[in-house]
This record gives structure tokens, C-alpha cells and sequence, in this order.
């Protein structure tokens, strides 16, 4: 979904009470499957997945285009970087294609990361696979907690940089907090020190926030800046399975980045990731199925008296009073998965939006569990 066209159309929801506009799920494609009962007897609520996905659409273009599981995908990634290059308003040459975000993060730490000599600044917790990719190879990492809002410390981090920054790490909506940054002193924060490092936007859960006027950091790459932001088709459209993610950067940066890339992507999940693109409909239900999923995960932790933090992803961060691994447990007794750890907050838990079927499982289970 081109970014004025999402913009206009978080707008108008916005206006009209979120479902009200559209009639609610019924008047897209995709209706929601309140009752349906899943063989699967497990609830995957621990990763962080868009389960309605892939799309309707989606998966007959891959039975569609199936025989072309015997091409390599050299030919067919042309085509993909011209569609996202026009969704994201830059050329081609700013397109770096990935196996998922996840090898894009490690790409760019394994280029920018100095290779020993250098260090990267990131906010505690994040999202590791950067880091940790980079600290094998002996890159230098300070972690820097998360203030009281559990939002990145913008001014801490930048208390870090010094000659030896090579990079520094943003995950905005965070992963696992789901905070945003105000956009202003994010913008400010990259403008003032790109000249210092390449500043890495990790943007993975960008399409589930609804403030309409919320920027990518796109918009500072376009201005030549020194800039990552990395994308990926395994949330909002549902295809983590297929492995499929994407970097836009300044062309002389993304040329770098390129060299760096060891898996790449497949050829069914570039035809995949093509028609996900065009698939309106889709796009919009996942974005109201997790509105409301979250608003359904809200009122069970306000019954129960339980912190959380307003997320602007597709999972959720709140506050059990309990021991991580022993909600872990309980919660797999009751044959619900949930999110692993995250250090330093263990007596807090992740939660991801699943079906709503999984949601109501999760909600049982922990008015069970926590009485």
C-alpha cells in the first residue's frame, strides 16, 4: 500500500471510529474468523506472526507460479525492487533485497559494525539480531536501558557516540516494548548525528501504527542522509514463512550493504511479496484485526490490574508480577506460547495478537493463571 494512500486511509478510520468506515471486517475480504475452531491446539502468540497471512491472493499466485520453484531468482528480483522502489518513492538503486529483515540487520552490522575496531550504540532491549551478529565478528555494543516510558533514551544514546560509532541502531516501534519515538526528536536525533554514524531505522513493525502522519525514515534517506531503514514482508503481510525483507538506502550505502548479503531471497517468495504489495484488502484487515485484537488484550490486563504499554505493533508488553519463565511455563501448560524473555524486565511478558480465537484462549489462561 503506497505510503499517502495508507496515510488518507488512517486518516478516514481514524475519523469514523476504526471499524465504522468499512462496515467492519465484513466489508473487506477477509472476515473475521471469530468462531472458526483450529485443528492446531497450540496458540502461537510467542513470535510476533500475522497468522490470517499469507492472503487469499497471495497463495494462488504461489501455487500459480510453483514451476518456477526450479529457477534461480535472479531474473524475477528485478521486478520486486522496481514495485517496492515505487511504494517507498526512491529509484532502484536504493533497494537492497533480503532473506527477511533479519539478514538485512546482520548485513549492515557486519558492514558497519567495524569488524573489531568499531562499536554500535542501541537502545536495551531491543531487537538482537544485529547486535549479536556484529559481536561475533567483535564489534563493540552499548546497550542503553530504555527510560521510564520504555522508550529509546535518544539522549543517553547519544551520551555514546564518540570517534569509534560506527553504527547506531533504532528500532522504532520497538521490539519488544512497542513504543514509538516522537517523531520530531527522532528526526532530529538522525540529523544530528548521520554525520557521525550510519543510523540504522529498523522499521519492521511500522505499518501497524495508526497515527497517520507518523514518518518513515525513508523520508531523511531520500534527503541523502546517512540512513538504513529496513523493511519486511513477514508482519503486516503475513509471510515470515517465505522469508522476504528489503533495505532502502542511499545508493552508494546500499551498494555496500549489497556485497554483505549471503541468502537472499526465493523465487516463490518474490511472487509472493509482489502480490502482497498490490493486495489493498489484506493490508487493511490485518491492520483492524490487530486493532482489535489489541483492544480485546487491553480490557483483559485492566480487569486484572495488570501494567502494559500501549503498543504500536502487533504484540503487546505488560507487566504479569511474576517470573518470565514461570508465566512461560504456565502459559504452556494451558498450551499457550508466549514471548520469551527479555532482560532486564523478567517479571514482564510478551504477547503477540494472533486469532482471535488464540486471543481468547490467552485471556482464559490468564485469569486462570493469575487468579
Amino acid at each position: 500500500m503506497r505510503n499517502i494512500d495508507r496515510r488518507n486511509w488512517l486518516k478516514t478510520v481514524g475519523l469514523t471510529g476504526s471499524f465504522a468506515l468499512l462496515g467492519g471486517f465484513e466489508a473487506l475480504s477477509y472476515p473475521l474468523p471469530r468462531n472458526t475452531i483450529y485443528s492446531d491446539s497450540l496458540a502461537r502468540l510467542n513470535a510476533n506472526e500475522n497468522p490470517y497471512g499469507p492472503s487469499k491472493r497471495v497463495k494462488e499466485v504461489i501455487s500459480n507460479n510453483f514451476e518456477l520453484g526450479c529457477r534461480y531468482p535472479f531474473r524475477t528480483l528485478a521486478s520486486l525492487t522496481v514495485k517496492i522502489a515505487d511504494k517507498e518513492g526512491v529509484s532502484k538503486d536504493h533497494i537492497v533485497i533480503t532473506g527477511g529483515s533479519t539478514e538485512g540487520l546482520k548485513a549492515a552490522g557486519l558492514t558497519f559494525g567495524g569488524l573489531g575496531d568499531g562499536e554500535i550504540i542501541a537502545a536495551d532491549p531491543t531487537f538482537q539480531a544485529m547486535l549479536r551478529y556484529a559481536e561475533t565478528f567483535g564489534a563493540k555494543v552499548h546497550r542503553v536501558p530504555v527510560n521510564a516510558k520504555m522508550e529509546h533514551d535518544l539522549r543517553a544514546m547519544a551520551g555514546k557516540v564518540n570517534h569509534k560509532t560506527k553504527l547506531i541502531f533504532i528500532c522504532n516501534p520497538n521490539n519488544p516494548t512497542g513504543t514509538i519515538l516522537d517523531k520530531n526528536k527522532l528526526m532530529d536525533f538522525c540529523r544530528t548525528y548521520d554525520n557521525k554514524a550510519v543510523i540504522f531505522s529498523d522499521e519492521a513493525y511500522y505499518d501497524f501504527i495508526t497515527e497517520p502522519d507518523y514518518p518513515s525514515m525513508v523520508e531523511l534517506v531520500k534527503e541523502g542522509r546517512n540512513i538504513i531503514v529496513s523493511k519486511t514482508f513477514s508482519k503486516i503481510y503475513g509471510l515470515a514463512g517465505m522469508r522476504v525483507g528489503y533495505l532502502i538506502a542511499r545508493p552508494d550505502i546500499a551498494t555496500k550493504l549489497k556485497a554483505s548479503v549471503m541468502a537472499n531471497t526465493n523465487t516463490l517468495a518474490i511472487e509472493a511479496a509482489k502480490e502482497a504489495l498490490e493486495d489493498d484488502d489484506f493490508y487493511k484487515y490485518s491492520i483492524l484485526n490487530n486493532m482489535e485484537a489489541k483492544k480485546n488484550i487491553y480490557s483483559t490486563l485492566d480487569d486484572l490490574g495488570l501494567d502494559y504499554i500501549k503498543s504500536h505493533t502487533n504484540f503487546i508488553f505488560f507487566k504479569t508480577g511474576r517470573p518470565i519463565n514461570e508465566m512461560i511455563s504456565a502459559m504452556q501448560h494451558e498450551n499457550i506460547l508466549i514471548g520469551r524473555p527479555f532482560p532486564p524486565f523478567y517479571n514482564w511478558a510478551r504477547i503477540s495478537t494472533g486469532k482471535m480465537s488464540d486471543i481468547e484462549r490467552f485471556n482464559s489462561a490468564l485469569r486462570k493463571i493469575l487468579g
